[in-house]
């Protein structure tokens, strides 16, 4: 594979801090590299120093020849009196980007819900996100480095960006470089995770779980070490030498390896014991929906849900922004009244949210971490039985990533994902058995990720989450629903079930505005119309004609439609084949180039039928 860029002996330090020191890595042709660690050790910096936006203090980076970087970093650089179409594309011209499949693509994937008239100073922040993403994905850039690309956006969106990443480039071709705290995406795209850690950059082979697997091996063999070195654990000798032939030099994590590593790890949690015990907490009755409605004026949100929360269950709600997410968590939470049938409630009932704002901190912002806590419950006991833990506010603190010099720290002085964590350690104190978690994930790392899940496998109580992180909805829910056209829908399929609805969604709405366009001329004989004959100005079809135009644009695009899945298809089975196989990459070739041929004639054939109907 052909070098792209590299780094040697990069050196990086802020005033208080060294960050990076002598650190020498490189990108080549077909790297799909994830980047993680936690926050503050650097991730961003490392992404800046090789995209050129920020300068080492010592070492270099250099790119070959020739080579594109295109960066989406954290910041918001767009022009507020742009249009979206603007800033998206420029100035190309209409029949440039509407003709290329790819731009097409990306429009249709991120910006399909926004008027391409709009101004970009009149956005939300979740849209000027995927704005700027849509701006630098039509680009043609060899390398793309991008920093936490999936904020703002959700699961159908993550999903698309996924999919057009791994279908950008050839499989030996384009690098690309990603900071972000989803562990879906990472395992979905990423080949190679860089983890960034103690000045350095350690490299795995394999997405996030197989990076996962790797660190726990790592992280055992030290630990082994250790205690042979200092030789007070004969059980550990033993395992080493049972374990001895598996640690080879061989680079290449094994399956073998993993499972033998993990065979002693219990589950994640027990439902049982989960169960029985939020129901001597709860009883048998949480919160119902009996045909609840909710409507905003003439604006109808949710329609006639039926759903009984039982005691221990575990949940993900899906569905669309503005598809009534918040709504239904108002109605569990019982701060929203239902417009239309009730919702019961138990008597035990103790719901507590945690919201994707910080507002139960803003009285606090001016007290130490330490004058917070000393205000709570002293201990909290997690787990059940024999397997029950008593911990101290502090200890959970140090659970969830606090040190102990981060006790006199002021809330104001937190960054977001302390305050994050401070605001769930606070709820958990008050003790409710009823815990709506709303976006948890902002703002956490990979590694409070997973601590927050290890707290949540051992919380006894019903369980409500909505996120855009599917690793984590899938994670610590047993069982997800969507809100689909108002309705709540149980999804026994999960994510993957709810992504082919909302897929289905999309087309019966495709379908339905070409039924709409091929109705839109008034029947022959109605006044204007002209019993079908050519407009007043003589410079138009017919109405007659209009309408068989607009029947076989409708057609055309349904076509389309089919033909791109199908070179996505084909460009998957590329890269799932025999590398070998030469005959057989033939034969996909050439399947590949027809299918692109047909769609380039189709795509001149919609334009000139367009021009004729504009």
């Amino acid at each position: 594979m052909a070098h792209l860029l590299g780094a040697e002996a990069l050196h990086l330090e802020f005033p208080t801090k060294v960050v990076f020191d002598s650190v020498t890595l490189g990108v080549e042709e077909g790297d799909r590299i994830g980047i993680v660690g936690r926050n503050g050790d650097g991730k961003s910096s490392l992404l800046g120093m090789l995209a050129g936006r920020l300068t080492p203090d010592a070492g270099r980076v250099t790119t070959r020849g020739g080579v594109t970087v295109g960066v989406l970093d954290q910041g918001d650089t767009l022009d507020d009196d742009q249009t979206i179409g603007n800033a998206v594309v420029g100035d190309m011209p209409e029949h440039e980007w509407a003709g290329d499949p790819k731009v097409r693509d990306i429009i249709a994937g991120l910006l399909g819900d926004l008027d391409w008239d709009a101004r970009v100073g009149d956005l939300s922040g979740g849209q000027r996100r995927r704005v700027s993403l849509a701006r630098l994905l039509v680009g043609d850039h060899d390398v793309l480095a991008l920093d936490e690309p999936t904020n703002h956006l959700d699961v159908e969106a993550i999903t698309w960006l996924a999919g057009h990443l791994k279908r950008r480039w050839a499989p030996n071709a384009g690098g690309l470089l990603v900071v972000t705290h989803d562990r879906w995406f990472l395992d979905e795209v990423c080949t190679t995770t860089w983890e960034v850690h103690d000045r350095i950059v350690e490299p795995f082979e394999g997405g996030y779980a197989a990076y996962i697997l790797q660190r726990v091996e790592r992280d055992r063999q030290a630990a082994a070490i250790e205690q042979r070195r200092q030789n007070l654990a004969r059980k550990e000798l033993a395992w080493l030498r049972r374990g001895a032939p598996a640690r080879t030099s061989k680079p290449k994590f094994r399956i073998e390896a993993a499972n033998a590593l993990i065979a002693d790890v219990p589950e994640l949690r027990n439902p049982t014991e989960l169960q029985s015990l939020a129901v001597s907490r709860l009883g048998k009755d949480v919160v119902d929906l009996e045909n609840a409605s909710v409507s905003y004026g003439d604006r109808p949100v949710l329609r006639n849900i039926e759903w009984k929360l039982a005691p221990g269950e575990r949940t993900g709600i899906l569905g669309v922004n503005g598809a009534g997410k918040s709504t239904l968590l108002g109605l569990v939470a019982g701060t929203l009244a239902p417009t239309g049938g009730r919702v019961k409630r138990g008597t035990t009932v103790k719901v507590a949210t945690l919201t994707q704002r910080m507002d139960a901190l803003d009285e606090h912002l001016d007290e130490p971490v330490r004058t917070i806590i000393g205000r709570l419950r002293t201990t909290y006991t997690f787990g059940t039985g024999s397997k029950a833990t008593e911990l101290t506010p502090g200890q959970l603190l140090e659970r969830l990533g606090f040190s102990s010099a981060q006790l006199s720290t002021p809330v104001k002085d937190l960054s977001g994902g302390q305050q994050r964590r401070l605001q769930l350690l606070m709820i958990l104190l008050d003790q409710p058995n009823v815990l709506i978690l709303d976006e948890p994930t902002n703002d956490l790392d990979t590694d409070m990720l997973a601590a927050l899940e290890d707290l949540l496998d051992s919380w006894p109580g019903t369980l409500v989450v909505v996120s855009h992180d599917r690793y984590f909805l899938e994670r610590v829910t047993d069982q997800q629903y969507a809100i689909l056209e108002g309705r709540l829908r149980h999804l026994p399929g999960g994510v993957d079930e709810y992504l082919r609805l909302r897929h289905q969604q999309d087309l019966d709405r495709a379908d339905a505005r070409a039924d709409q366009g091929t109705q839109r001329a008034r029947p022959a004989g109605e006044p204007g119309d002209g019993n079908g004959a050519t407009s007043a100005d003589g410079a138009g079809p017919s109405s007659a004609e209009r309408r068989a135009l607009q029947k076989e644009i409708a057609s055309i695009e349904r076509r389309l439609d089919r033909l791109h899945a199908e070179v996505n298809t084909l460009h998957q089975r590329m890269a799932d084949h025999d590398q070998s196989d030469y005959p057989g990459l033939q034969q996909l070739a050439e399947d590949l180039r027809a299918v692109e041929d047909e769609t380039a004639g189709l795509e001149e054939r919609w334009l000139e039928l367009s021009e004729l109907i504009a």
